[in-house]
């Protein structure tokens, strides 16, 4: 990865428009046609990944190590949602994301996402290790 002052600040955004299968009803996690919860994780931890991906090495990726998540509002079929990622924390392969989710000026979503550089094939190789041994 680049240099820790040069990572910061980096942001990414991503998008998508609702639809009836994105709802907690399809999903069977609710009984109201709003987009589910973790359709919004997504869209943010999508902006994330965007954000980070040109201060990467070749071979290096990203993945999840968490994330503390607040819904503000909800958004229905056919709302046209944007997310937001911004860097504002590197400790060694940590990197910590301010995201945020809205549907036009409102906001709908906010999370800190923190994700942890990997070298992917090595990684691969751990997880399928892992795999054979259990």
């Amino acid at each position: 990865m680049q240099a820790e002052e040069d990572v910061i600040g980096a942001v990414g955004f991503a998008v998508m428009t609702v639809r009836p299968g994105d709802t907690a009803v399809a999903m069977g996690i609710g009984d109201l046609p709003i987009v589910a919860q973790s359709h919004l994780l997504n869209i943010m931890e999508h902006a994330a990944i965007i954000a980070i991906s040109d201060y990467l090495e070749s071979g290096e990726t990203t993945i999840f190590v968490s994330m503390e998540f607040n819904s503000i509002n909800s958004a229905g079929i056919g709302a046209e949602l944007r997310g937001n990622a911004r860097c504002v924390e590197v400790v060694g392969r940590n990197l910590t994301f301010e995201c945020d989710v809205f549907d036009g000026e409102r906001q709908i979503a906010t999370a800190i996402i923190k994700r942890t550089t990997v070298e992917r094939v090595s990684f691969l190789a751990r997880t399928a290790a892992q795999n054979l041994i259990s």
